[in-house]
C-alpha cells in the first residue's frame, strides 16, 4: 500500500518534469525567433503565417509558444470571426488583407482565407461558385502580394488523426476550463471528417505551389508539432546572428510538404478508397 502511494506521489512530479523538459528544448528555438523579429523590425520586411486545419489540432497552443518571448509591439495574432453583413457583400480576401502586416510585422493568423476552401463549402457558409472562384483565384492573390519582394508567407495545415481529434473533444467536453473551446463546427468534425479530408486533398493539390508551397504538420504529439512549426519559420526567413549550435533540421515524421502530402493521399485512396487523413 505504502509502495502504491509512493508510485501516486511520484506521477505528478514526473509529469511537471516531463513538461518543463519540453518547454526548455523549445527555448533556444523561441530566442531565435526573437532574432528574427529584430531582423524584420530593421529591415522592414514582412512575414505572414497562416495556421491552418482540423479542429482541435493544436493551431492556438502552438501560435502562444511561438510568440511567448516577443516583442508585442512588432507582432499580432488575427483570428476574424464571422464576417458582417457588408464585408459579406465584399472581396473575400479584403478583411484578410486589412490584417496584413506593416513594414517590419510578423503577422499569424489562427484560421486564414482558407476557411473558403475547407469549412465554409462543407457548412454551406459560402455558395459553389464562391468556393469555385477562390480555389481559381487566391494563387493569383498571393502571387500579387508577395512580389514586393518584401513580404514572406508561410502556410502550415496541422493534421491531427481522427481518434486524437476525439480524445481532445472528450476532453475539452469535460473540462469545465476548456469547454469554451468546443463550439457547433467542433461537435460535427467527426461525422464529416471525410469531407474534410477532400476539401483538404483538393486545396493542397490547388493552392501549393512553388512560390507558395504548404507544410502539412503532424500534429498529434503536440510538443513535437510546436517544434517543428518554430523551425520552419526560423528555415522560412533569412536573418542576421542565426545560431550554429542549434539543430534546424526539420523532423520528415512531423513535417511533410504538401507535394508529398498529395501523393500520400493518393497512395492511400488507391489502397483503402478513400483519404484516410
Amino acid at each position: 500500500m505504502d509502495d502504491l502511494k509512493s508510485i501516486d506521489n511520484q506521477l505528478p512530479q514526473k509529469a511537471i518534469y516531463a513538461k518543463y523538459k519540453k518547454a526548455e528544448q523549445l527555448k533556444p528555438y523561441q530566442a531565435e525567433l526573437i532574432k528574427m523579429q529584430k531582423h524584420l523590425e530593421k529591415t522592414k520586411k514582412k512575414v505572414i503565417v497562416l495556421f491552418d486545419g482540423r479542429d482541435a489540432s493544436g493551431k492556438g497552443g502552438t501560435i502562444r509558444r511561438v510568440t511567448r518571448y516577443m516583442n508585442e509591439k512588432h507582432y499580432r495574432v488575427v483570428a476574424l470571426g464571422k464576417p458582417s453583413y457588408h464585408q459579406k457583400t465584399e472581396l473575400h480576401m479584403k478583411r484578410y488583407i486589412e490584417q496584413f502586416p506593416h513594414a517590419g510585422e510578423l503577422v499569424l493568423f489562427d484560421r486564414s482565407w482558407y476557411n473558403r476552401a475547407i469549412v465554409e463549402p462543407i457548412f454551406n457558409f459560402c455558395s459553389k461558385d464562391q468556393y469555385n472562384k477562390f480555389i481559381k483565384s487566391v494563387n493569383t492573390y498571393e502571387r500579387n502580394f508577395l512580389s514586393d519582394g518584401k513580404t514572406t508567407l508561410i502556410k502550415l495545415y496541422f493534421s491531427v488523426s481522427k481518434d486524437e481529434q476525439d480524445r481532445r473533444f472528450q476532453r475539452r467536453k469535460n473540462d469545465p476550463l476548456r469547454q469554451w473551446k468546443l463550439s457547433e463546427v467542433d461537435l460535427q468534425a467527426q461525422s464529416l471528417w471525410d469531407e474534410f479530408t477532400k476539401k483538404k486533398f483538393k486545396m493542397l493539390k490547388k493552392t501549393s505551389t512553388a512560390d507558395s508551397p504548404w507544410w502539412v504538420i503532424r500534429s498529434d504529439d503536440k510538443h513535437l508539432a510546436r517544434l517543428e512549426t518554430m523551425k520552419i519559420i526560423l528555415k522560412s526567413v533569412r536573418y542576421r546572428g542565426r545560431s550554429r549550435k542549434i539543430d534546424f533540421s526539420i523532423d520528415s515524421n512531423v513535417v511533410i510538404s504538401g507535394k508529398k502530402e498529395i501523393q500520400k493521399m493518393k497512395k492511400q485512396k488507391m489502397k483503402h478508397g478513400k483519404y484516410v487523413r
